[in-house]
């Protein structure tokens, strides 16, 4: 399979949680009203969305772990179709709680 897509994948897991996790987009969003606040002008709107980017980037760097630790095990200079797997899987693993509110909202 074209590499492109388990990026795709990989992202695409990322922005539903970012999206449809509320327990993460709330512990963000007070996280990130406190530090960032005054640089986003105290928008609510600014803020939500600055937290919701800072959990997609969290749910993809979290993901990507066990494939990092993968690559290390088994020597791999770069990835494979191995770990780019375990990297979607991965995602996908920490998109679950985010999951039932996808599908009752849809994009």
């Amino acid at each position: 399979m074209n590499r492109n897509f388990y990026f795709i994948g990989i992202a695409f897991f990322g922005m539903i949680n970012g999206i449809f996790n509320q327990l993460w987009l709330i512990f963000a969003l007070l996280y990130v009203q406190i530090l960032a606040g005054p640089l986003l002008f105290g928008s609510l709107s600014l803020t939500l969305m600055l937290a919701s980017l800072m959990v997609s980037t969290a749910t993809v760097i979290l993901g990507g772990i066990p494939a990092a630790i993968y690559e290390r095990v088994t020597g791999a200079s770069e990835s494979n179709n191995v770990s780019l797997w375990i990297w979607l899987a991965g995602t996908a693993i920490l998109t679950l709680p985010a999951a039932g509110n996808f599908l009752k909202i849809g994009l």
